[in-house]
């Protein structure tokens, strides 16, 4: 059984994040997709399509040693797709043509052409580009676009470098990427829990839940307050990671249920949100 979480590290890449013109809902997805799976998410951040500030980010996180460190965008055709380049810098991993992954991109624009999507299936420089990986990378097959995904280990951390476009990223995490994050993460076990509370006064809630945090601390408890007002309620939520699903879903019930008394005590309403 693990004996601790996995951590994780999530850098978004694209100058389209930080102009607010796209929003990265590739980050969210990801930290629940590794929180599912019993791993623990430290640190995301986004950053622009610079080589320099993705290599300085880049070091920094090798340096903390994440088990996992994830990128996403930058891996297309176009001259400001440039996270490998980073990569290259970060590692001094070189990038290199890789036939494995050549031929990815090859039978993608195949079948881009066949289907008429695209005028010829010639690997022009920009399509050969998404084929140069940094050295020792493994290629992950893109199911959905042309840019493979790379997996790159460095001592202790698994780079993980993925699209932007999140109808890709989803498909290789969830496709190719499995088996993987599987055997790191699969075992352990995530759960969480919501509960609403007919409170508008999150201070009025904060030394109850304060005082079930110290009897429960392996379980993160956070209320979530959008406003004031009357008729305002209060999202409480609940999650544990542990060695089995089990064992996490016990935890968090029993602080659950820990709140929910708590609350009725102090005359505070509370239910399982549905």
């Amino acid at each position: 059984m693990a004996s601790r979480s996995l951590v994780a590290e999530i850098f978004a890449i694209g100058n389209e994040l930080l102009l607010g013109e796209v929003l990265d809902t590739n980050t969210a997805w990801l930290c629940r997709y590794l929180s599912g799976l019993g791993g623990r998410v430290r640190r995301a951040v986004l950053l622009p399509d610079d080589v320099e500030a993705i290599r300085a980010e880049l070091e920094g996180a090798l340096g903390r040693a994440p088990d996992l460190l994830f990128t996403t965008g930058g891996l297309g055709p176009t001259e400001d797709d440039r996270t490998l380049a980073a990569v290259a810098q970060a590692t001094g991993c070189p990038l290199e043509e890789h036939p494995q992954a050549l031929e990815m991109v090859a039978e993608r624009y195949r079948a881009l052409a066949a289907a008429g999507f695209v005028a010829d299936a010639e690997l022009t420089p920009p399509r050969r580009k998404m084929a140069r990986l940094p050295r020792g990378a493994i290629p992950l097959p893109n199911p959905v676009g042309a840019a493979p995904g790379v997996l790159l280990e460095q001592g202790p951390t698994t780079l993980v470098c993925l699209p932007g476009v999140p109808e890709e990223m989803k498909a290789i995490v969830q496709g190719p990427l499995a088996p993987f994050l599987q055997a790191r993460l699969g075992r352990a076990g995530f759960a969480e829990m919501r509960l609403i509370a007919d409170c508008g006064d999150e201070s009025r809630l904060a030394p109850l839940l304060e005082e079930i945090q110290r009897r429960a601390p392996q379980v993160y408890i956070k209320s979530r307050a959008r406003a004031f007002g009357p008729g305002v309620r209060l999202q409480i939520y609940l999650s544990a990671t542990a060695a089995n699903a089990q064992e996490a879903r016990a935890m968090v019930e029993t602080a659950g249920q820990a709140i929910m008394e708590s609350l009725a005590r102090a005359g505070i309403a509370v239910t399982p949100a549905p």
